[in-house]
């Protein structure tokens, strides 16, 4: 699957947010858009119904939405989960800003936003669930994983 604009997310983040996933036709998604955009200070207001229906082709092309024929129109509805197109676009941004370290990103967003009592409980709990990492003692050999690597080390398995 291709990457999602910005623009394809926002109609994503429509669909996503319907009870029971239920489809919509694009007009209603440009409705909705509208309404958000209106809600928005200094956001664009500009959804016209061709442009959410170029945005609904490329995220059928993309294979994120699909679409059903209701008569004379069509009515789409995700694919894409939105749990794995978060942790995807959340893994490319700490990649690509963090060279995929989890510190410089915490560090960056408490020096720029005070983190409250319940986002930093949220952290250490986070880290308590993690499990232990024990680095190697310099010059120890690394314990095999199952029996069957250790018979190949031993040269008991081919």
């Amino acid at each position: 699957m291709g990457s999602i604009s910005d623009a394809e997310s926002r109609i994503l983040q429509v669909l996503w947010a319907q009870p029971g996933l239920q489809p919509l036709a694009a007009e209603d998604i440009a409705a909705a858009l509208a309404a958000q955009a209106a809600e928005a200070p200094g956001e664009a207001s500009e959804w016209q119904l061709g442009t959410v229906k170029t945005l609904l082709n490329r995220l059928l092309n993309k294979g994120a939405i699909s679409a059903e024929r209701d008569g004379r129109r069509y009515l789409y509805r995700p694919v894409l989960e939105q749990q794995a197109w978060e942790g995807q676009e959340s893994l490319g941004l700490l990649d690509r800003l963090f060279r995929g370290r989890l510190s410089p990103l915490v560090a960056h967003f408490s020096a720029q936003r005070q983190l409250s009592p319940e986002d930093v409980q949220a952290l250490r709990e986070l880290l308590d669930q993690q499990p232990p990492t024990v680095a190697p003692t310099p010059g120890a050999k690394a314990k095999p994983a199952n029996a069957r690597t250790a018979a190949k080390r031993r040269g008991g398995v081919r």
